[in-house]
C-alpha cells in the first residue's frame, strides 16, 4: 500500500476515534451509575487530609459513598437516578453524639443547677424509680431522635434502662447507634438485682447482633455505683459477645478522691486493675485524669468522650482535651443526657463550647481550634468507637451518613473560613437535609421517619405525669 494512502487512512481513523469520543462526551455517557448525585455544595470531608471541595459533588450508591470530588469530574463520571443541586450549601459527615441518655428528654429541666451527686441521688434516681418503664423509654427516645436528626446527628451512643425500646426507636428513626444497657448495683427500673440486669443485657445483645446500624453494648454505670465483681461480670459478658463497654469515668473530683482513698489508684488506674480498660471501652467524661491516666488510656487504645456542657453545668471541671489530643487519644464529643446535666442534644453547641472552654481555661485562643472541634464531633467520635473505617468522614467506600447545611441566613454571612463558620456561627437549625446509610431521613428540616406531632403530644402527656408526681411529693 502507498505510504501516503496509509497515512491518510490512519489520519481518518484517528479523526473518527476523536469524533466518537467527543460525541460520547457531549452525550454525557458515564462509566458508572449512582442512586443519588449531590452537586454544587461545598464538601467538608473531615478526612485525614482535611480536603474541602468548594464546588463539589458526591455520589451515593446503596448505603455507601461511591465517590466525591470536584463537581465537573463527578458529573462526567456518573449518572444518577436522582440529582440534587445543593449550590450554596455545606455538605458534612453526619455528627456523632458519643455520650447521652436519650430517654431522659422526658425529664428535661427536672432539677437544674445542682452538683452531680445531689442531682442523681436526690432527684434523678427517685424520679426514674417512679416513672421509667418501657413506654417512657420508647417515647423519650423518639423525642430525642427528632431533636438529634433535626440537629444533624446521625449516630448516637446511649446508656440507659430498657435499651430494647431505645433500639426500636432508633431503628424506626433511621439513626445509627451504639446502645448500652445500664448495669447498676441497686434496684433500677428494669431490674431488681445485678443478676437480672446481666440477664436482660445478654438477651439485648443477642437480639441486635448483626444489625447494620444498631450495636448493642454493655454499660456498667460507674465505679461508684457498681462493685468490682459487677464490673468484671459486665466486661466478661461484653467480651463474650464482642460488644462495646460504656462507662462514666473520672467525672468529678469527688469520684477521683474516693477511688484513690479506697483503692490507692486513680479511677483510670483502678479500672485497668479490674481488667476493663481496652479497645472495646468507651469512657465518658475523663475530666479528672492526669498525664499517667492519659498515657494508660492511650496504651490500652480506649475511647473517651468530652462533654463540655455537662461538665460546665454540673461544675465537674474541665477535661484536659489538649493533652488528650496531643497524646493521640481516641476522643469524641457528647452532649450527655438532656435531663439536667445538659438540657438539649445539640452538637453544634457542644462544638462551640468545646473550643471556647479550652481557650478560656488555658488563656490561649489557639488551645482548641474550630477544625479540631468539628473533628471531635465527626471523625473523632468514630475513632473513639473504633468505627472510623465506616463513619466519621466523607470518603469513598464509607457509609453515606451526611448532612446538608444552609448558609443563606444572616448569622451565616459572610464566610471566610468554613470551619469557623460551622463551629462558631452555624446552628443546629441550619440543618436542611440528613442521610443515614444513603437513606434520606430529614428533608427541608422535617424528619421523614417519625410523626413529629404525635411524638410531641405523647411526650407532653408523659411529662404531665412527672409534673403531677412532683406536686404530690
Amino acid at each position: 500500500m502507498d505510504t501516503t494512502l496509509q497515512m491518510n487512512s490512519l489520519g481518518r481513523l484517528v479523526a473518527l476515534l476523536v469524533a466518537v469520543a467527543a460525541w460520547t462526551g457531549c452525550r454525557g455517557v458515564p462509566a458508572e451509575r449512582a442512586d443519588l448525585l449531590i452537586v454544587g455544595a461545598t464538601i467538608v470531608t473531615m478526612d485525614a487530609e482535611h480536603q474541602v471541595f468548594p464546588d463539589g459533588a458526591l455520589a451515593i450508591r446503596g448505603d455507601r459513598i461511591a465517590a466525591l470530588g470536584p463537581r465537573a469530574e463527578l458529573e462526567r463520571r456518573y449518572t444518577a437516578a436522582r440529582r440534587l443541586d445543593a449550590s450554596g450549601r455545606l455538605l458534612l459527615p453526619g455528627l456523632i453524639n458519643a455520650h447521652t441518655h436519650a430517654p431522659m428528654t422526658l425529664l428535661r429541666g427536672l432539677a437544674d443547677d445542682r452538683a452531680l451527686q445531689d442531682w442523681l441521688e436526690n432527684y434523678i434516681f427517685p424520679a426514674e424509680a417512679r416513672h421509667v418503664n418501657e413506654e417512657f423509654v420508647l417515647w423519650g427516645t423518639r423525642l430525642a431522635a427528632l431533636e438529634m436528626l433535626r440537629g444533624g446527628t446521625t449516630t448516637f451512643v446511649d446508656m440507659y434502662y430498657f435499651e430494647e425500646q431505645v433500639a426500636q426507636a432508633a431503628e424506626q428513626a433511621g439513626l445509627r447507634a451504639v446502645l448500652g444497657q445500664t448495669i447498676i448495683g441497686f434496684p433500677a427500673p428494669d431490674h431488681k438485682s445485678v443478676a437480672e440486669a446481666l440477664a436482660y443485657t445478654e438477651a439485648f445483645l443477642q437480639r441486635w447482633q448483626g444489625h447494620p446500624r444498631i450495636r448493642a453494648a454493655v454499660a456498667p454505670h460507674a465505679l461508684y455505683t457498681n462493685s468490682a465483681e459487677t464490673l468484671r461480670a459486665s466486661a466478661e459478658l461484653a467480651r463474650r459477645y464482642r460488644a462495646p463497654i460504656l462507662i462514666h469515668l473520672a467525672e468529678t473530683r469527688h469520684e477521683q478522691q474516693a477511688v484513690r482513698r479506697e483503692h490507692g489508684l486513680s479511677p483510670v488506674g483502678y479500672l485497668d486493675r479490674l481488667g476493663l480498660l481496652g479497645a472495646d471501652l468507651l469512657a465518658a467524661h475523663c475530666v479528672w485524669v492526669d498525664a499517667a491516666d492519659i498515657a494508660l488510656l492511650r496504651l490500652r487504645d480506649a475511647g473517651c468522650v468530652h462533654n463540655p456542657s455537662s461538665n460546665m453545668k454540673l461544675a465537674s471541671g474541665t477535661a484536659p482535651v489538649v493533652e488528650m489530643l496531643a497524646a493521640g487519644l481516641r476522643l469524641g464529643l457528647g452532649t450527655d443526657g438532656p435531663a439536667g446535666s445538659n438540657n438539649d442534644l445539640n452538637l453544634f453547641e457542644e462544638m462551640d463550647l468545646a473550643a471556647k472552654l479550652q481557650k478560656v481555661t488555658r488563656l490561649d485562643p489557639q488551645a482548641l481550634t474550630a477544625r479540631q472541634a468539628l473533628e471531635l464531633a465527626t471523625l473523632g467520635g468514630a475513632r473513639a468507637l473504633h468505627w472510623e473505617a465506616e463513619i466519621g468522614s466523607l470518603e469513598a467506600g464509607k457509609q453515606a451518613d451526611l448532612i446538608l447545611l444552609r448558609t443563606d441566613r444572616p448569622h451565616a454571612v459572610p464566610a471566610f473560613d468554613v470551619y469557623s463558620q460551622i463551629v462558631y456561627a452555624l446552628k443546629a437549625s441550619d440543618v436542611e437535609a440528613v442521610w443515614v446509610g444513603g437513606r434520606q431521613v430529614v428533608h427541608q428540616g422535617r424528619v421523614l421517619t417519625l410523626d413529629e406531632p404525635q411524638v410531641l403530644a405523647r411526650a407532653r402527656q408523659l411529662a404531665a405525669r412527672v409534673a403531677a408526681s412532683r406536686s404530690a411529693h
